[in-house]
Protein backbone atom coordinates (compact mmCIF):
# COMPACT_ATOMS: atom_id res chain seq x y z
CA UNK A 1 0.00 0.00 0.00
CA UNK A 2 1.57 3.47 -0.75
CA UNK A 3 2.09 5.78 2.00
CA UNK A 4 1.33 8.99 2.10
CA UNK A 5 4.27 11.93 2.53
CA UNK A 6 2.48 14.22 4.22
CA UNK A 7 1.11 14.19 7.83
CA UNK A 8 -2.17 15.96 8.68
CA UNK A 9 0.03 18.44 10.30
CA UNK A 10 2.30 19.30 7.63
CA UNK A 11 -1.23 19.71 4.93
CA UNK A 12 -2.44 21.97 7.21
CA UNK A 13 0.37 23.75 7.60
CA UNK A 14 0.94 23.25 3.82
CA UNK A 15 -2.49 25.11 3.26
CA UNK A 16 -2.12 28.05 5.77
CA UNK A 17 1.01 28.80 3.78
CA UNK A 18 -0.77 28.74 0.64
CA UNK A 19 -3.22 31.13 2.16
CA UNK A 20 -1.03 33.54 2.73
CA UNK A 21 1.24 33.30 -0.36
CA UNK A 22 0.08 32.24 -3.79
CA UNK A 23 -0.85 28.64 -4.30
CA UNK A 24 2.39 28.48 -6.90
CA UNK A 25 4.83 29.55 -4.67
CA UNK A 26 3.59 27.21 -1.32
CA UNK A 27 3.62 24.54 -3.99
CA UNK A 28 7.20 24.86 -5.03
CA UNK A 29 8.49 25.92 -1.35
CA UNK A 30 6.79 22.62 -0.30
CA UNK A 31 7.52 20.44 -2.58
CA UNK A 32 4.22 19.74 -3.69
CA UNK A 33 2.40 19.83 -7.29
CA UNK A 34 -0.45 22.50 -7.32
CA UNK A 35 -3.29 20.35 -7.82
CA UNK A 36 -2.03 18.37 -4.70
CA UNK A 37 -3.03 21.74 -2.72
CA UNK A 38 -5.76 22.45 -4.59
CA UNK A 39 -7.72 19.24 -3.47
CA UNK A 40 -6.40 19.55 0.14
CA UNK A 41 -8.04 22.57 0.24
CA UNK A 42 -11.31 21.09 -1.32
CA UNK A 43 -10.83 18.08 0.82
CA UNK A 44 -10.20 20.15 4.11
CA UNK A 45 -11.05 23.52 3.98
CA UNK A 46 -10.58 25.51 6.83
CA UNK A 47 -9.77 23.01 9.36
CA UNK A 48 -7.43 22.52 11.73
CA UNK A 49 -4.80 19.66 12.72
CA UNK A 50 -7.63 18.07 15.16
CA UNK A 51 -10.43 18.17 12.59
CA UNK A 52 -8.58 16.65 10.01
CA UNK A 53 -7.50 13.77 12.29
CA UNK A 54 -11.32 13.19 13.31
CA UNK A 55 -12.12 13.29 9.45
CA UNK A 56 -9.82 10.50 9.01
CA UNK A 57 -10.32 8.60 11.64
CA UNK A 58 -14.50 8.63 10.95
CA UNK A 59 -13.01 7.89 7.14
CA UNK A 60 -11.67 4.15 8.44
CA UNK A 61 -14.13 3.27 10.99
CA UNK A 62 -16.74 4.08 8.29
CA UNK A 63 -15.24 1.70 6.04
CA UNK A 64 -14.04 -0.62 8.52
CA UNK A 65 -17.96 -0.82 9.61
CA UNK A 66 -19.38 -1.01 5.79
CA UNK A 67 -17.15 -3.91 5.39
CA UNK A 68 -18.51 -6.07 8.68
CA UNK A 69 -21.94 -5.11 7.53
CA UNK A 70 -21.08 -6.77 3.71
CA UNK A 71 -20.21 -9.96 5.47
CA UNK A 72 -22.90 -9.94 7.44
CA UNK A 73 -25.12 -9.87 4.62
CA UNK A 74 -23.47 -12.47 2.87
CA UNK A 75 -24.00 -14.80 5.92
CA UNK A 76 -27.83 -13.78 5.81
CA UNK A 77 -27.97 -14.91 2.18
CA UNK A 78 -26.13 -17.82 2.64
CA UNK A 79 -28.57 -19.31 5.56
CA UNK A 80 -31.68 -18.26 3.31
CA UNK A 81 -30.23 -20.25 0.38
CA UNK A 82 -29.51 -23.43 2.85
CA UNK A 83 -32.89 -22.73 4.53
CA UNK A 84 -34.87 -22.45 1.31
CA UNK A 85 -33.04 -26.05 0.13
CA UNK A 86 -35.03 -27.85 3.18
CA UNK A 87 -32.33 -30.64 3.63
Amino acid sequence: MKTKRFSEEQIVRILRDADTKTIEAAARQHGVSEQSIYRWKRQFGQMDVAEVRELRHLRQENARLKKVLAERDLEVEVMKELQAKKW
